[in-house]
């Protein structure tokens, strides 16, 4: 019913609450879907036109995927405060409708999440379209960027979690809800951008190096 949510805590107040249209597997599968495809061209096309190695065609397919979430999706909740009052069953906002139950910062549209959020969509996203731009044509600043992009990403999920246990922590509506989209849905930007950061430290390590005993 119109004007009452889902969400937790229940007292969390949304004057104008429309209920999503679609289910939660309908929602994945689109998102999934759509997943796959940006992952298919991301893999194929790099091969096509440069010489990538497979594990610089899997980051080309990282940082396009995440680029596109982070300006399209991320890009949409930041600028769109009355998502939940969507009526029209816009996917995006069915999206942020959805991922609520996981954390209801976004229905309440919280300032430190919008924070993030905006930056994340304003500069890591074209950042991470550029890096797999920079793998792609191995240009020079390749690792440097995908340093600073990775950073950046990892930065951004460590205030994401911070903020919610100085919250209380009590944003999902259930156990399943808080495991698979609070702690599920963001775990790869905790794990894949780690492993870039180690990757790159030692790419640049490893440049100069070889840059000193050139000089000597």
């Amino acid at each position: 019913m119109e004007g009452h949510h889902p969400y937790s805590p229940k007292d969390l107040n949304l004057p104008g609450f429309v209920p999503n249209f679609l289910s939660a597997s309908e929602i994945l599968g689109v998102f999934g879907f759509a997943t796959v495809i940006v992952f298919s061209v991301s893999w194929i096309l790099p091969g096509l036109f440069s010489k990538t190695t497979k594990l610089e065609r899997l980051l080309i397919c990282w940082f396009t995927i995440t680029g596109l979430i982070h300006m399209v999706v991320e890009g949409y909740f930041a600028f769109s405060p009355d998502f939940y009052e969507d009526k029209n069953g816009f996917f995006l906002a069915e999206i942020w409708k959805e991922y609520s139950r996981g954390d209801s910062r976004y229905a309440s549209f919280d300032s430190a999440i919008v924070a993030v959020e905006g930056v994340t969509a304003v500069i890591e996203g074209p950042a991470c379209l550029l890096a797999a731009y920079a793998i792609a044509t191995r240009k020079s600043y390749r690792y440097v960027l995908q340093l600073a992009v990775s950073l950046g990403q990892f930065y951004g999920l460590v205030i994401y979690y911070i903020t919610a246990i100085l919250e209380g922590d009590h944003f999902s509506v259930s156990p399943l809800h808080y495991y698979a989209y609070y702690i599920g849905a963001n775990s790869p930007w905790g794990i894949i951008p780690f492993l870039i950061i180690i990757r790159c430290w030692r790419k640049i390590c490893e440049s100069e190096g070889r840059s000193k005993i050139k000089t000597k």
